[in-house]
């Protein structure tokens, strides 16, 4: 199974989200093609309700535990509750890495 899909299976499990975009971008680093070591994550769910952003980042760093210690090695978090997802937000595009 795919890195990808480990999050996608992981994050829908655990945090129930009315949201959830998980984008490969690890073709913006210096990694061989076709890694998975960089990832976006955008999450909506209401487990992040009255929480801080620190508490939102920890509850999906972990989530993904076991993702991390089989080599994920950076991941873009947009944490959100489903009323602020409603808004309309926007997520802003990652920088790229590569020189």
């Amino acid at each position: 199974m795919s890195v990808k899909q480990q999050i996608i299976d992981t994050l829908t499990q655990v945090l129930t989200p009315v949201h959830l975009e998980v984008i490969n971008e690890s073709d913006n680093h210096h990694v061989p093609p076709n890694s998975e070591t960089h990832f976006k994550v955008i999450v909506a769910s209401a487990v992040f309700e009255g929480q801080r952003l620190i508490g939102r980042h920890r509850a999906v760093n972990e989530a993904l535990k076991a993702q991390f210690d089989a080599g994920l090695h950076a991941l873009s978090m947009h944490t959100f509750t489903p009323e602020e997802w409603d808004q309309e937000v926007q997520v802003p595009n990652s920088p790229k890495c590569k020189g």
